[in-house]
């Protein structure tokens, strides 16, 4: 797949997810063989305000590379000035969120509100497709209502305004997260679309992302929910894709994955902010394993990387003594 000069290596793509897929995670995603990652949408407000918390969400890595920005806002002037800023950090796409539909993005008139304001809509991709030379994708949904036919006026306004990719995640606005993804509206904008399209949406397995391919004729599958604390996922459909069955995920493999994140994140964040996060985010890494409510429990104080390269010992011990099957269970 191709997004203006960028060709990807494979067709999956990992998600803009606030307050997941910050650097040390896309890291992750991308040891597993991801193509292209996408930042937690980030506020353009903030940036051009210069807030030092926001200016931090544009920090990269070489090994993340293709990296994909995500921004927010409902202000076409500051939107540009916000891609520009993108664009000078050294991100190879910039991507307008107009899929978000938490209640404070919404009165703030930017994510899916702007579905319902073409105008409004058109004249902030124009703005931002002016300011910068570096690819554009757009994330949207369905729209208001289950006809998709906000997401039609929006791929049409795409098109014409230079856009180079578009990403779609079939729920309405109103559904959030809830129901089921109806991958017949991204089959639907795929006969109509001139530039590439990306599925999004209900993607748990290999099965599931060839699925899709096959149903919609979708370019490119994007994964968000199902990668957290499961980076493996990639891997696992890259495998099916080839048509081989993925080996299981091994007791060593998973912790030392863990151990990374944990490192990665306190040279991200430095150790205090990283140990606070890291209290929940290590147990998104062991649902479903024997004692992993236990782990969970032991990890509420953490605050040095230490005792958590200590804990995460402690536990890798404690299932490598069992004799059963330690495979996650769903």
């Amino acid at each position: 797949m191709r997004i203006g000069p960028i060709v990807l290596a494979n067709p999956l793509i990992l998600a803009p997810l606030a307050g997941i897929t910050d650097l040390p995670f896309r890291l992750l995603a991308r040891e597993q063989g991801c193509a292209l990652v996408y930042s937690e949408m980030i506020s353009a407000n903030g940036l051009v305000y210069n807030s030092g918390k926001t200016r931090r969400m544009l920090l990269s890595d070489p090994a993340e590379k293709p990296l994909a920005i995500q921004i927010f806002g409902a202000d076409p002037t500051i939107m540009a000035r916000a891609a520009q800023e993108v664009a000078a950090s050294g991100a190879g796409i910039i991507d307008i969120n107009f899929g978000c539909s938490v209640k404070k993005i919404l009165k703030s008139g930017a994510g899916s509100a702007l579905m319902k304001s073409p105008p409004q809509a058109e004249a902030i991709i124009r703005a931002v497709r002016e300011a910068v030379a570096i690819p554009l994708t757009i994330k949207i949904r369905s729209g208001w209502d289950a006809s998709g036919k906000d997401a039609f006026t929006l791929l049409d306004i795409a098109q014409r305004c230079g856009v180079d990719a578009i990403a779609l995640h079939p729920r309405t606005a109103r559904q959030g997260f809830t129901g089921k993804a109806d991958w017949r509206l991204i089959a639907e904008l795929k006969k109509q679309s001139s530039i590439p399209v990306i599925g999004n949406g209900d993607i748990k397995s290999a099965a599931d992302a060839r699925a899709m391919m096959d149903e919609t004729g979708c370019d490119a599958v994007m994964i968000g929910r199902a990668a957290v604390g499961n980076p493996w996922i990639f891997s696992e459909i890259l495998a099916g894709l080839a048509g081989q069955a993925a080996p299981p995920v091994s007791i060593a493999d998973r912790f030392a994955v863990m151990g990374r994140y944990l490192s990665a994140a306190v040279s991200h964040y430095g150790e205090p902010t990283a140990c606070r996060m890291m209290r929940s985010h290590l147990g998104w890494f062991v649902k479903g394993l024997p004692g992993s409510s236990r782990f969970r429990e032991s990890i509420k104080q953490l605050s040095t990387q230490e005792e958590g390269k200590r804990l995460l010992h402690d536990y890798q011990v404690f299932l490598l003594s069992r004799e059963e099957d330690v495979t996650p269970r769903a």
